[in-house]
């Protein structure tokens, strides 16, 4: 009974562990391209309400390039920024 309560334990711990990781890649997906999102569901807003959402549209390519651009330049060695520059 006792061995049976642990690995119910572990199970939910693993279970934990899994959301976290996926909460946390899910913020820095949003910080990458927020701005992408939200552009391009402006876009779809004006363009429903019939109004021309191609100014929006611009701005959301122009954040996915930012963006690319961004994650391009971010790497294991960028990560500490400048933690390496004495050596």
């Amino acid at each position: 009974m006792r061995l049976h309560r642990r690995q119910q334990g572990q199970g939910m711990v693993e279970y934990v562990i899994i959301v976290a990781l996926v909460a946390i890649a899910s913020i820095a997906v949003f910080q990458l391209f927020g701005q992408v999102i939200r552009s391009q569901t402006a876009a779809m807003a004006h363009e429903l309400a019939g109004e021309d959402g191609t100014s929006f549209s611009q701005v959301a390519g122009g954040a996915a390039r930012a963006a690319g651009e961004q994650s391009a330049a971010k790497n294991l060695q960028s990560f500490t920024g400048n933690a390496g520059a004495g050596n």
